[in-house]
């Protein structure tokens, strides 16, 4: 066998990954939001090498007319402006500053990225978006603008897609996203969360698991093995809207789950194992989680992009 040359097998390409250094938006020091872990995000996911050929792709920020395809125009104008009453600001949880206006529209105009790199190539991964307590008349719950919601109005808008999912598995029910799609049937949203959390008042998704505190791995495993299919079969989609929030996990300052490091893995890997096994493309956005430690809640929402590699290394990403 001397001399022969082995010709192996390309591995996959790992799936395109969507960043831009405005999601780090500037705060006062003492503020409870852990912006911080953006930055930290994008530096781990380079260091354990989860970006293809070590580069970004990076988004431009969202116009008024993507955003106001699912938010108020008003509202749209407020936050441009930088002119948001007070009490919406206070709902929203965040100052109005240019900084934070900028924020919301690259993080928006990330996820309408990370949509089309979606149908290009099957999977893709934003290291942002999942505001999803952003509704259509104003936003909320450190949510500006739901960028979800404004990446399935810019994709109809434009005729690549007729009907999405929006899976939410963030820890609080994703009611600013139920609020813009209701009575829509081109899109289906469903929301698996801690029923005791935040928000108070839930606006109905078309599939609501809401769950009792201190759920763990196993059982929240089985729920969503039970359900992620009729949920695929009832919405019929051209694409997948994944957000992996992972304030489910048991030492999350703001969940009242008990997920651990390795149910959050199972999770995300399940879910889109799941959806592209189905030959449908799936979009990841990175969701809530809430840390004093920046390093840990990072490394955590890396749980996203590692699966993301995982399955892409089992089921090749499609090509354009």
């Amino acid at each position: 066998m001397a001399g022969m040359n082995l010709i192996l097998p390309a591995a996959p390409p790992l799936p395109p990954v969507v960043h831009h250094p405005a999601y780090c938006a500037e705060l006062p020091e003492e503020h409870r939001f852990p912006m911080n872990k953006f930055r930290r995000v994008a530096e781990l996911a380079l260091a354990e090498g989860l970006v293809p050929g070590g580069k970004f792709l990076k988004p431009r920020a969202a116009p008024a007319e993507w955003v106001a395809l699912a938010h108020d125009p008003a509202y749209v104008e407020q936050v441009f402006s930088t002119n948001v009453p007070p009490a919406i600001a206070r709902e929203i949880g965040f100052p109005m500053t240019q900084s934070i206006a900028l924020r919301g529209r690259c993080a928006t105009g990330g996820s309408v990225l990370t949509g089309y790199l979606a149908l290009e190539h099957g999977l893709a991964c934003n290291t942002a978006g999942g505001s999803h307590h952003a509704r259509k008349a104003h936003g909320a719950g450190f949510c500006v603008f739901n960028d979800v919601a404004v990446a399935i109005r810019v994709m109809q808008a434009d005729g690549v897609i007729r009907r999405a999912l929006v899976v939410d598995l963030d820890v609080h029910q994703g009611d600013g996203t139920a609020d813009i799609f209701a009575g829509d049937p081109s899109v289906f949203t469903f929301s698996m969360h801690a029923q005791k959390n935040y928000p108070v008042r839930k606006v109905p998704s078309d599939l609501d698991l809401g769950l009792e505190d201190g759920l763990m791995d196993a059982p929240y495993l089985d729920l969503l093995a039970e359900h992620l299919p009729q949920v695929i079969d009832r919405a019929e989609p051209d694409i997948v809207f994944y957000n992996a929030g992972v304030d489910p996990f048991a030492g999350d300052k703001l969940g009242r789950l008990a997920l651990s490091h390795e149910g959050l893995r199972l999770r995300d890997e399940h879910v889109i194992r799941t959806v592209r096994r189905l030959g449908l493309p799936l979009a990841g956005v990175l969701g809530g989680g809430y840390s004093t430690d920046i390093d840990e809640l990072a490394g955590r929402h890396l749980t996203l992009l590692r699966a993301a590699a995982t399955v892409a290394r089992e089921t090749p990403v499609l090509s354009a």
